[in-house]
């Protein structure tokens, strides 16, 4: 059964220079060809693939808008099908009126993801490929961006192959050794075996163990900035923010509520969350923003708990400490501009990270940067390197290592190499169902759901 035309509007809802029409599938051109009229009088379909032409398109009450019209022959465009492209003036109404002329005209309204969907059908792209898709459109950094273009070049997929193609090599030539006795196969060295099973493991292990790392670089961090009132955890926010998010009074519990910003630190995206001053209170209003800073807390990826370097540890700064043992924390001394009278040798003792900073004199941030680097453990992630990109590709390659490390125990322990195979097998399966060459239409559909409609 032939796949039906689709076309969706692929520009965002919102008024712009042009908007984009496209459509996609056997007779996609013939359609757009309906709706169409040549200022030259050639039709779409005596166009070779990559041509333009310019002319209007008209519905059933007359011409609604001018056009440059594009035309991608298969196999040879996004989709791998015939496609052609309508761009017309980016106001909402025209671009919906002109798909709204296109559907009258046989066409079906595109799903989420569909056209990337049948690009991914079609061979034009593997899975990880198209997942990175949406990581390209999402990005809001650049390191994000980069990551995502290193993915839709196919980086983790040419690593995955290289890990898949090695297991296939031993799993085929077992399967031969055992099936095939008669003929003259070498024999399976376990010690050369072994040594190739080791270096997939190490492989595997090495992207599973950066998942954490360049889901950073591609999301960010959410970070919590905690202290008692007063330490400057608002002029902090605003220093980073580069703009005055966070009012700045003397007067204690100015801030109540959660304020958020997110925030580019040389590559580095801190999705910013400056809290109430942890203290206690009887005001209600501020007690509710003090919940609220202590419940931030517990989901944090990064802390930035803000001290007072002009003045002793309190009470509530000792309660604070007590309460950030074990959290992913960078402790900030502010007011290095003043005298000190905190007992800084007692936060170091605390805390792995430490900064002094000036947050009112604009001082100490390439300190702050490279100690949330260093307790990210960002130093030395490459964007443009493999990496796992999302939950999917995560588990699948957790499986295939788990896997992978009961074939080698299998192999060391000296059992058969039937039983060898049966575990590559899964390894291999595992690892297939990531790329997307082995993969159920339960797993693209959901996949593809994600997308929004018109990519």
């Amino acid at each position: 059964m032939s796949a039906a035309v689709i076309a969706a509007i692929s520009t965002p809802c919102a008024p712009g220079g042009i908007g984009v029409i496209r459509i996609s599938g056997p007779g996609a051109i013939q359609v757009a060809d309906r709706v169409f009229h040549s200022a030259s009088g050639k039709t779409l379909s005596q166009h070779k693939g990559y041509t333009a032409a310019f002319g209007s398109v008209w519905d059933e009450s007359g011409p609604v808008d001018d056009v440059v019209a594009t035309v991608f022959r298969a196999p040879k465009s996004y989709t791998g099908e015939d496609v052609a492209e309508f761009s017309c003036h980016g106001g909402l109404l025209v671009t919906r009126k002109v798909l709204r002329a296109v559907l009258a005209a046989g066409a079906s309204p595109a799903g989420p993801g569909e056209f990337t969907k049948r690009a991914f059908l079609n061979g034009k792209l593997s899975l990880t490929e198209a997942e990175a898709v949406t990581d390209v459109i999402a990005a809001s950094s650049d390191q994000a961006l980069r990551a995502a273009r290193s993915a839709m070049k196919g980086a983790l997929y040419r690593k995955i192959k290289g890990v898949t193609d090695s297991l296939l090599s031993v799993s085929g030539h077992i399967a031969a050794y055992i099936d095939y006795p008669e003929e003259e196969i070498d024999p399976v060295e376990s010690a050369e075996t072994a040594e190739i099973l080791d270096d997939a493991e190490r492989q595997l292990r090495d992207l599973l163990d950066s998942f954490d790392r360049g889901r950073i670089l591609r999301e960010g961090v959410e970070t919590v900035i905690v202290g008692k009132p007063n330490v400057g955890k608002s002029t902090l926010m605003n220093l980073l923010s580069g703009c005055p998010k966070s009012i700045v009074t003397d007067i204690p519990g100015t801030t109540r509520d959660v304020v958020e910003e997110t925030v580019n630190l040389d590559g580095v995206l801190l999705r910013l969350a400056d809290t109430a001053g942890i203290r206690e209170t009887s005001d209600v209003v501020e007690k509710a923003g003090v919940d609220l800073a202590l419940e931030r807390l517990d989901t944090a990826g990064l802390v930035l708990a803000v001290f007072d370097e002009s003045s002793p540890l309190s009470p509530e700064d000792h309660g604070l400490l007590d309460r950030l043992e074990g959290m992913p924390v960078v402790a900030v001394c502010n007011k290095a501009d003043l005298e000190q009278k905190i007992d800084i040798e007692f936060i170091k003792s605390k805390f792995q990270y430490f900064v002094e900073i000036s947050a009112r004199e604009n001082s100490g941030l390439e300190a702050l940067r490279q100690e949330i680097v260093s307790l990210l453990e960002l130093d030395g992630i490459s964007a443009e390197g493999a990496a796992l990109a999302n939950a999917r590709q995560f588990d699948c390659a957790r499986r295939a290592w788990t896997l992978l490390k009961e074939a080698i125990d299998t192999l060391k322990a000296g059992y058969t190499l039937d039983a060898v195979d049966v575990a590559l097998e899964s390894v291999i399966s595992a690892l297939l169902e990531l790329t997307g060459e082995k993969v159920t239409d339960a797993v693209v559909d959901q996949v593809f759901s994600r997308f929004c409609v018109g990519k």
